[in-house]
C-alpha cells in the first residue's frame, strides 16, 4: 500500500476501533485470546484493505472482516479457551460504561448462535436491515424476521434471570 493508503487505513481503524472490540467482546472471553484476536483482526483488515472497494461503508466492511476472523479463530482446534470467564474485557482501550442491565443483555446475547448474535449486535449498533443483510449474506426480509425472533428470545432470557 502507498503511504497515503496506509494513513487512510490507520485513520479509518482509529474511527472504527469500537467495532473490533464489540465483535471480540461478544465472541471471546479469554483475555489472552482477546489480545491475539484484536491483532489478528487488524492484520486481516490491513491485508484485505487494498480490495476494499467502497461499495459499503468502511465500518460495515470492518465488521465483516472482524466477524469472519473471530469465527475462524473459534474453529481452531489448537486453542484452549476459558469459557467460564464472563468478565468484561480488561486493560483495553474500550471504555464503555457498564451496568448490570448491560451485563445481563451481553450475557444473553452471548448465548445466541453466531448468526443471531451478529444480527442483533449490528441492529443494536444502528445498522439498517439492508446493511445487516449484506454482512450476514441473507435477505433484508429474513433479517427482519430473525430480528423479531431474536428480540423475543432475548426478552424471555432476561425475564428468566
Amino acid at each position: 500500500m502507498s503511504v497515503a493508503a496506509d494513513q487512510k487505513f490507520t485513520e479509518l481503524i482509529d474511527q472504527s476501533r469500537g467495532i473490533i472490540y464489540k465483535v471480540i467482546r461478544l465472541y471471546v472471553r479469554n483475555p489472552e485470546d482477546e489480545k491475539d484476536l484484536f491483532q489478528e483482526i487488524l492484520f486481516q483488515a490491513w491485508k484485505s484493505y487494498p480490495r476494499f472497494d467502497g461499495r459499503s461503508k468502511f465500518s460495515t466492511w470492518l465488521y465483516r472482516v472482524g466477524l469472519n476472523t473471530v469465527l475462524t479463530f473459534q474453529r481452531r482446534p489448537d486453542l484452549v479457551r476459558a469459557t467460564d470467564n464472563l468478565e468484561p474485557m480488561g486493560g483495553s482501550d474500550y471504555s464503555h460504561e457498564r451496568n448490570e442491565s448491560a451485563d445481563a443483555l451481553y450475557q444473553a446475547i452471548r448465548e445466541l448462535n453466531d448468526i443471531d448474535r451478529m444480527i442483533v449486535t449490528l441492529h443494536l449498533d444502528g445498522y439498517e436491515n439492508e446493511e445487516i443483510s449484506e454482512i450476514a449474506g441473507i435477505t433484508k426480509n429474513h433479517v427482519a424476521v430473525k430480528l423479531h425472533r431474536i428480540k423475543e428470545t432475548l426478552t424471555r432470557k432476561l425475564k428468566d434471570r
